[in-house]
């Protein structure tokens, strides 16, 4: 299950995009640059989790950059949150004599599934769009300040926005992200979500190789999902029973710049989100390919 859209069983973690210099030797000195890059993914993974239900993705974007520092620019992919099952919903019975067939919990409860119905709004591609504007404060220390909008076009409540900012000292960077626009009224990627990440990242290793780490931590604002509910005695009644579904997140990268051949990386990605409300968390390998022009 994806996380962007747990509540219905609903950039990301392709390499960095390089600026590159349109033109000969005397476009170095324009202030105006505009870049392009094309890549493939074995697993779109976005702040540690599959956007592609752990299939292949086929990615690009455009930048236009500003020697001010401002920037612009667009990036799509194809997507599968999975979302033709729909949601489970588990019911836990109090009394074992109710029904039969059910498997029982540690506290001798009956646990039972359900499901959920078909979503035809599941989206199947992405186009984000953003801007920012960044720069150098120090010679080892440089900020990034940016707001990004993610849609999806031919999903139904999916598209969201953020804004947020960054700070870079040599190889370790930490930044946050607020969402200010949601589509998915009191569930998760609606506003007032918080997302607190920190990466690292090397460059002079042997053989040309680069290392990154990441993480992060997402904290969302209605983060009490309903995965199903559970008899009380003490009213004689069924009550909601809730996870959260906030995560920590982490992975890992090697990458080779293959020159005219692009860049060549494999990633490793996994999330601590509790599987009762749909993460996968078991870890990820994935490889990618990345080509600017």
């Amino acid at each position: 299950m994806n996380a962007r859209k747990i509540v219905t069983a609903s950039l990301a973690a392709s390499l960095g995009t390089l600026m590159l210099a349109l033109g000969g030797p005397a476009a170095a000195e324009d202030p105006y640059n505009i870049s392009a890059n094309i890549g493939a993914v074995s697993n779109y993974m976005w702040r540690g989790v599959t956007q592609t239900q752990d299939g292949a993705a086929v990615q690009g974007g455009l930048d236009f950059t500003h020697s001010s520092g401002f920037y612009i620019g667009t990036w799509a992919s194809n997507v599968d949150f999975n979302d033709e099952g729909g949601s489970q919903e588990v019911v836990i019975l109090a009394d074992p004599t109710t029904a039969s067939g059910f498997a029982e919990d540690a506290d001798g409860n009956l646990i039972g599934t359900t499901a959920g119905s078909s979503n035809p709004s599941s989206p199947n591609y992405e186009v984000d769009f953003y801007l920012g504007f960044g720069g150098n404060i120090t010679e080892d220390l440089s900020y990034d300040l940016k707001g990004i909008y993610y849609a999806y076009p031919d999903g139904r409540d999916s598209n969201f926005a953020e804004i947020g900012g960054s700070m870079t000292f040599k190889w370790i960077t930490l930044g946050l992200a607020y969402t200010v626009y949601g589509e998915n009224d009191d569930g998760l990627f609606d506003n007032g979500d918080l997302y607190y990440y920190g990466g690292f990242e090397y460059g002079d290793l042997p053989f040309g190789l680069s290392f990154s780490a990441r993480g992060g931590y997402y904290d969302f604002e209605n983060s009490d999902i309903v995965i199903g509910s559970a008899f009380n005695t003490s009213i004689n009644d069924f009550v909601d029973v809730t996870e959260t579904a906030d995560y920590w997140h982490y992975g890992a990268s090697i990458s080779k710049d293959a020159g005219d051949f692009g860049t060549f990386s494999l990633n490793w990605d996994q999330n601590s989100g509790k599987k009762e409300v749909g993460y996968d968390n078991d870890p990820k390998i994935w490889v990618g390919w990345l080509k600017e022009f």
